[in-house]
């Protein structure tokens, strides 16, 4: 549940609902007049055949011929045709709107934010966790935005329910009983207002028992639930990487027995809901509906005795008797959407807190020099920094300069702060204290777009889309296909290229086409590389993309790679060093502090942390090279 979760009042209910309102017309206008249609199609049409039946069995009643009969009746299969059809035309094409437009739209409003917002704020812990609490809300029960599309059609539905109700019953108050019969008494003028206040009471009665009903609901904490159930039912289903270990330990009965759990179960017998809908919440839901049932009953009674006096003949009966039931089921159905709106009202406000988060990071507004000859220099000036919510320093007093055309290698042990160096030098971040400088100028007067542009960089979490395999290096829809083979060849991706049936037109993986490829650790990190070289940025980064590889694979790797990327600037990060050994200068991180630099030669003869870090590798090396022999042997 959010922690925002104190019941809100009336005011502050509806300015959350028509903020909420606001927000969901600008992300998806288009599903509001496919509601209105749809539901006010659904409200109306069952009146258009309970109007021409009362006509129809009036006639034949009394008696009418065929030559009057054969028009009703056809007037009432025809309209009853058109509005089904009609009816059944709008809730497609609100399913259409719904699946292609709605549904992403809901989606695209979270990632848009999350991919607007700093990125300082996109790493941190607390806003991914308020984006998983609106998540778990909307899993839970559409608890948020997603409640206000729903509200939105059952409002029109009820609304023109009413209207339509109130037009067929009108004459209910207005034909009279004739004079002299026993039921006069029901011509009296008091008779409108009394049914208006049995229904309105009964209405708000309802409406009221179903409210509180719905408290019980509302008050629940589902995002628990929803964890647990993605955590066991869902990662064994669907959590390609996790299925061989669930099957050679058969996890599976291990899952499914604490999915089985009592304590993870959201809507069992012994559950929350499940204690208060035995109690409390059901009999109020009894209450509610009990309470409706009983006015029906009274206008039952009203409409019969009016008919008994004489009022109207017998196919009025059925009108009346519809409209009145059709008038309180929507009068009622209107209370109960307004009732889940207040409720829904809290859940909005974690949507807000997400949306309205600021961009702080100065976005710049000097262009950067598009230099042919990539003469470029950066420089980090005493930078310090340390992360949102921390009082650790991640990196101190770092001062070091690029060369134009240069191998620098960035070493050190895990938490060293090798990861934020570079966050911090693709302005992922901005420095606490100190400054980073673009030949001179301080990185924070660029344009924030045109200062990225300088970077191509592989991180060692790289990801790659299950989209076709030129589209994966290019990282966009059009592309230069002549160049993105190249870039392939380049990374050493050649020979697995001319394999691949549809070339670069061929699936990576089977998510959405079944003639996709399943590719290696290693095919996926020459891919990666390619995409860093189809973009030409002058710096490139590589940030420990090869660290599932074996160290003489990945020292393979960056040797081939340095001969590649010709007159850029390449920043190796690392913590094994031989893969290290061809770069021009060498800065080893420790503690957050660069305690060495120089080249390989200077640094594994000096005493310091690179020898130590050296000689235990090398150790490990050696230990691996004789165990080889000895297997040889």
């Amino acid at each position: 549940m959010s922690e925002n979760k104190s019941r809100m009042t009336l005011r502050e209910a509806f300015a959350a609902t028509r903020r909420g309102y606001s927000i969901l017309w600008k992300a998806m206008p288009k599903i509001f007049p496919v509601s209105l249609a749809k539901n006010a199609l659904t409200a109306l049409s069952p009146y258009v055949p309970l109007y021409f039946t009362a006509r129809l069995v009036n006639t034949v009643a009394g008696g009418g011929g065929g030559g009057e009969a054969w028009p009703l009746l056809a007037a009432l299969l025809l309209s009853t045709a058109l509005a089904g059809a009609a009816q059944a035309a709008a809730s497609c094409r609100a399913q259409v709107i719904d699946n292609a437009y709605a549904f992403p739209a809901r989606y695209r409003l979270h990632v848009d934010k999350m991919l607007r917002m700093d990125f300082q704020d996109a790493d941190d812990p607390k806003t991914l966790a308020l984006l998983n609490q609106i998540m778990e809300d909307e899993n839970w029960a559409s608890w948020g935005l997603w409640k206000l599309k729903d509200a939105f059609s059952r409002l029109v539905e009820a609304a023109l329910r009413i209207l339509g109700a109130l037009a067929l019953s009108v004459s209910l108050f207005t034909l009279p009983v004739p004079q002299g019969s026993p039921l006069a008494a029901l011509n009296s003028p008091w008779c409108l207002p009394a049914m208006l206040a049995l229904m309105a009471g009964a209405v708000g009665l309802s409406a009221l028992c179903y409210s509180w009903a719905q408290t019980f609901w509302s008050a629940i904490d589902g995002s628990f639930f929803n964890r647990a159930f993605n955590a066991l039912c869902a990662h064994a289903q669907f959590n390609r990487s996790a299925s061989a270990d669930i099957r050679v330990y058969a996890q599976d009965k291990f899952l499914f027995q604490k999915a089985a759990d009592p304590a993870l179960d959201g809507f069992g017998p012994n559950s929350a809901i499940g204690r208060a809908s035995r109690g409390p919440r059901g009999l109020l839901t009894a209450a509610s509906e009990g309470v409706v049932r009983a006015y029906s009953g009274a206008v039952y009674l009203f409409v019969g005795l009016k008919a008994l006096g004489g009022a109207f003949g017998v196919g009025a009966i059925a009108q009346y008797v519809g409209a009145l039931a059709g008038l309180s089921k929507g009068a009622a159905d209107l209370l109960s959407v307004l009732s889940d709106l207040r409720e829904n009202a809290q859940f909005l406000l974690p949507v807000f807190q997400l949306l309205d988060m600021p961009n702080r990071m100065y976005q710049g507004s000097l262009t950067t020099e598009k230099r042919a000859d990539r003469n470029y220099e950066i420089e980090f000036r005493d930078v310090s920094f340390r992360y949102p919510n921390t009082d650790a320093w991640a990196l101190r007093h770092v001062s070091m300069k690029f060369k134009v055309g240069g191998r620098l290698a960035v070493v050190g042990e895990n938490g060293s702060g090798k990861t934020t160096f570079i966050k911090l030098l693709c302005r992922l971040y901005d420095p606490t204290e100190g400054v980073i400088l673009l030949n001179g100028i301080d990185i924070r007067k660029y344009r924030y777009g045109d200062y990225l542009a300088l970077f191509s960089v592989v991180f060692q979490d790289f990801k790659l889309l299950s989209q076709p395999l030129g589209k994966n290096v290019a990282a966009s829809e059009d592309y230069d296909r002549a160049r993105a083979e190249q870039c392939l060849v380049k990374a050493g991706f050649g020979a697995r290229l001319e394999q691949l049936p549809e070339g670069l037109d061929t699936f990576l993986y089977r998510d959405f086409d079944e003639n996709g490829v399943e590719i290696s650790g290693g095919e996926a990190q020459k891919i990666a590389l390619a995409r860093v070289l189809y973009q030409d940025a002058p710096f490139i980064v590589l940030d420990e993309p090869t660290a599932a590889l074996d160290p003489e694979a990945e020292a393979e790797v960056y040797t081939k790679f340095n001969d590649i990327v010709e007159d850029k600037t390449a920043v190796y990060i690392s913590h094994r060093l031989s893969s290290c050994r061809f770069c021009d200068e060498i800065a080893v991180f420790d503690g957050g502090r660069v305690v060495q630099q120089g080249v390989h030669d200077e640094l594994v003869e000096a005493q310091g942390k690179y020898r130590a870090l050296w000689e235990a590798q090398a150790q490990y090396y050696q230990k691996r090279r004789q165990a080889r022999e000895a297997d040889m042997e």
